[in-house]
């Protein structure tokens, strides 16, 4: 592993000198500077990360605000915080998890004292306060979410509008012209998460605009049950269910519906959609529209890198099309569904 005082031999200089040009504590003419940083890349030199740092006015960090709340789906919230690490990490940077109780101070902290070369906002709500502190602050920010403003800012997300009436449009094909949603937890709503309210305002929009019924219901804790209970009250022929929720909600609606003595696909097709969970081991594997949180965070985070390194304009929102996993929950009425022995 080669050493400072190689890359000093290699360069003709001083050590102190090779010192100074990686640092950037003290001026030195550009082509020593040059030399200096041409001898230490041939020798593959490896200087301190502070001095890595100093030498370019970077951290080299992303940080990752990502409140917790009393509804915070654990599972998702990491599987994101997972997805925007990786990422950066294909760009060299490391990424510094926020998670104050304040949604706004470490995103402020982190700005004030350059502590991080941009910013990635995940979990974001509709009146988000962290979208006019990243109005105001000028600092390289990418939001993973869409607030009900987006002016001044730069956001990725899934097309959940998209999602919602693709979930609508394979259930009508299919002949399921009585459909129902299960959306997130009324606590989850009242905090205005942005995606289960893009979501749902979509399913019911473009429901009206079929001409369909579509009545919504909102979980208690961590089962379908109830909501399933609610849907059939308000539409006793279901045949079609969106669920637009958590695993452990979705991963329950089976067993939900036959307590009803309905049974999927066979009584009610089933379409998971805007989802970052897999249906794959579920005792009735569902239909998938995906939030995959690696293409998402991919995006975002080659926007930010964009912006913090090549000082480039982003686009202000950039909307990921739905993708279709078909797993055999939803089929035409009145089908026959064989099964494997």
């Amino acid at each position: 592993m080669a050493t400072i005082q190689d890359v000093a031999r290699e360069a003709g200089v001083s050590i102190s000198t090779v010192s100074y040009a990686l640092s950037g504590k003290r001026s030195i003419k550009p082509s020593t500077r040059d030399r200096v940083l041409d001898a230490a890349q041939r020798l593959g030199y490896l200087p301190h990360a502070s001095a890595r740092m100093l030498a370019a006015n970077r951290s080299q960090i992303f940080a990752v605000t990502a409140p917790l709340h009393n509804d915070t789906d654990h599972s998702a919230h990491m599987v994101f915080a997972m997805e925007v690490t990786k990422a950066a990490r294909t760009h060299g940077y490391d990424t510094l998890l926020l998670v104050d109780d304040d949604v706004s101070e470490g995103m402020r902290r982190s700005a004030a004292s350059s502590l991080a070369d941009g910013i990635v906002v995940l979990d974001v709500d509709a009146h988000d306060p962290r979208a006019d502190l990243a109005r105001s602050n000028n600092y390289p920010t990418v939001f993973i979410g869409i607030p009900a403003d987006t002016t001044g800012l730069v956001c990725v997300d899934l097309d959940f509008e998209a999602a919602a009436r693709l979930a609508i449009d394979t259930l009508v094909a299919a002949g399921r012209t009585r459909i129902g949603l299960v959306s997130h937890p009324l606590e989850t709503m009242r905090r205005e998460s942005n995606f289960p309210l893009r979501f749902r305002d979509g399913f019911a929009s473009h429901a009206a605009t079929l001409g369909i019924a579509a009545p919504i219901a909102y979980p208690v804790e961590h089962r379908s049950h109830e909501a399933v209970a609610q849907l059939l009250d308000a539409q006793p022929d279901l045949d079609g269910l969106v669920l637009n929720t958590s695993v452990d909600v979705a991963s329950s609606v089976t067993a939900a519906l036959a307590e009803h003595g309905r049974s999927v696909p066979q009584d009610v097709a089933v379409i998971a959609a805007g989802v970052t969970f897999s249906t794959e081991r579920f005792a009735v594997p569902f239909d998938t529209i995906p939030l995959d949180a690696r293409v998402s965070c991919s995006v975002a985070v080659d926007i930010l890198a964009r912006i913090v390194d090549d000082n480039v304009a982003a686009p202000e929102t950039t909307l990921i099309p739905p993708t279709y996993i078909t797993r055999g929950s939803v089929t035409p009425t009145g089908a026959a569904v064989t099964t494997g022995t």
